[in-house]
């Protein structure tokens, strides 16, 4: 039974870390044994997904055509290959590569195989729709009960009317509004798919980009082929950021007609049919405001902008609805560009490095070295299921990029307890005992490795944020083990050093332990007490000279003085022996 506070201390953390990890396997195992996906496969596995270049996958190459035939600019082309890496991370699809080639090809390389829903979504066109706004609502599809707890709205029952009770005169008109689709509406999930293919002259549910609100729209009136141009500028009397846009001749009078209608019902006081919803693929992208009739073609929106908030906008309507069609040209299941000879040298390449790594800590901290492997070997295993989840949870496929992270993490775990034991054997050095040394050793070694984690985090952030995606795996890997390692260096590593240092293996200073007192040079034993030290030039004394010296480098200008004095005043008492 543990016997004082550190130890006490020490087998608490320690339960904590063993609880923890368990979480972490618990969560998995539910992915695996509980959770299924819409095809009736585990939704978690036991080992990572990998990524495009060591599992392989599909690759589809998609043909861009225009209406007269011309071909499309490198804009529109990058452009669509923007739209289309939207709609494949929103399917979940995660470290796809979408590029262009030869000026009208689009090349989508998907890790794994592609469904035929996910195909459908690569190859539809880019669809941006203006519907008016009938009802807005919050984006939870929950309420809160008479039990206090939240509820989710049922699923509409059929037996709801569905038929517009009178005939609809326009796209505004509340007629649209039935029994059937205010119950859709409340119901309706955000997180859910979106329906990017709804009937243009029937009513669309669809959410706010931002998850901010969600609506019921009426039929669609024009489509996004009418805006001619898009720009993002400042307002000349207030210099807030707006959107401009510019518009053709159909889209100028089918849009000042609706600018009049809503402008009326604005007038009216009829919020929210005053509103006007850009969708885009199934998705509210704006839903400004009417605030008067607009004539000209060249309506403006104003909120609150940045300049690159306002940009992205113009750029959404302005190639939203690009008039591009795709033809699948070629649809090929791909090998593995790297394939898993490579990631098996990568593998190897991590053994190898972890064993030199293993025989160094042996070598230079006796079977303290073991406490090195032992907290590698945690760590390794708390990395391996947090990426497992993190598959799951996040669609995180494992690169080679991302290997070559984990691999390097391995040096700089090392690192943590290498700044550790040098703290821990200083502490020797300088004559105190093994339990307090650890204790010292601690509180100086963290603040120094919180300072290094710091700036490695840093680094691996701004390294992911600008770099390019074929190297984001590696940042990430890298960000995510220095947090690991903080971890594991406080909740492991520390409180195993506090049990050992009170065995009498580590504690009595054997000489294998690696904290032995006398082959450090521990020639200071406190209050200006210290070791004897003489010459020799053969044996164990002899080997030791190189540490004492360095031990006798470390005292302080106090510590120094102090012992001259002590060696000065011993001459003199040996000079007074012999005058006697």
């Amino acid at each position: 039974m543990a016997s004082n506070s550190p130890t006490r201390h020490a087998w608490r953390v320690l339960l904590g870390l063993l609880i923890v990890t368990a979480v972490f396997f618990g969560i998995n195992a539910l992915g695996v044994y509980v959770f299924k996906t819409d095809a009736g496969e585990p939704a978690s596995s036991w080992a990572p997904e990998l990524a495009l270049d060591l599992q392989g996958g599909t690759q589809i190459i998609l043909a861009a055509s225009t209406p007269d035939g011309s071909a499309p600019t490198q804009e529109q082309l990058n452009q669509a290959a923007t739209i289309i890496r939207q709609r494949v991370d929103a399917s979940g699809v995660a470290e796809a590569d979408i590029t262009t080639e030869g000026g009208r090809n689009i090349v989508v390389q998907i890790p794994g195989p592609a469904d035929q829903e996910t195909r459908d979504r690569i190859q539809a066109s880019a669809k941006l729709e203006f519907r008016p706004v009938l009802l807005a609502t919050a984006p939870s599809n929950e309420f809160v009960g008479d039990d206090g707890n939240a509820t989710p709205y049922p699923t509409p029952a059929e037996t709801l009317n569905a038929t517009p009770t009178a005939k609809p005169t326009d796209a505004s008109d509340p007629n649209w509004i039935t029994e059937r689709l205010q119950a859709e509406l409340l119901a309706f999930d955000c997180s859910a798919e979106r329906d990017s293919n709804a009937p243009e002259d029937q009513p669309l549910i669809a959410c706010e980009e931002n998850g901010a609100a969600k609506y019921l729209l009426g039929p669609m009136e024009i489509d996004g082929t009418v805006i001619t141009d898009a720009t993002a500028g400042r307002d000349q009397q207030s210099g807030a950021w707006t959107v401009n846009l510019t518009m053709n001749g159909k889209g100028t009078q089918v849009f000042g007609d609706i600018s009049q209608r809503l402008n009326a019902n604005r007038i009216a006081g009829l919020s929210p049919r005053d509103q006007f919803a850009f969708v885009l693929d199934g998705t509210v992208i704006s839903a400004p405001v009417m605030q008067a009739a607009i004539l000209n073609g060249k309506p403006s929106i104003s909120g609150n902008f940045t300049q690159d908030s306002a940009q992205a906008l113009a750029d959404q309507l302005k190639y939203g609805a690009l008039p591009l069609s795709f033809e699948v040209q070629s649809s090929d299941t791909i090998s593995a560009t790297l394939g898993s000879q490579q990631l098996q040298y990568g593998l190897i390449a991590g053994l190898i490095g972890l064993g030199l790594v293993a025989i160094y800590s042996l070598l230079s901290y006796r079977a303290l070295g073991w406490v090195i492997i032992a907290s590698i070997a945690v760590m390794g295993v708390l990395t391996y299921i947090i990426i497992a989840i993190l598959a799951w949870r996040m669609g995180f496929r494992l690169s080679l990029a991302g290997v070559a992270g984990l691999i390097v993490s391995i040096g700089f775990t090392a690192d943590s307890f290498i700044v550790y034991f040098e703290r821990i054997r200083d502490e020797l050095r300088d004559g105190k005992s093994i339990t307090a040394s650890v204790e010292d050793g601690w509180g100086r070694a963290k603040r120094t490795i919180y300072i290094s984690k710091s700036i490695n985090i840093l680094a691996a952030v701004v390294l992911f944020i600008l770099a390019d995606a074929t190297v984001k795996g590696f940042a990430f890997t890298l960000g995510l083990t220095t947090l690991i390692d903080v971890f594991i260096f406080v909740i492991f590593t520390h409180p195993v050093m506090q049990l050992l240092a009170r065995t009498r293996f580590f504690g009595g200073g054997h000489k294998l332990s690696g904290l032995d007192p006398e082959s450090l040079g521990a020639v200071y034993r406190g209050r200006a007490q210290y070791r004897d030290v003489s010459l020799a030039s053969t044996g164990r004394a002899a080997r030791n000279q190189g540490a004492r010296g360095e031990a006798a480098k470390r005292q302080t200008i106090a510590e120094r003085k102090r012992a001259e004095a002590l060696a000065a005043q011993g001459s003199k008492d040996a000079g007074k022996d012999s005058d006697a």
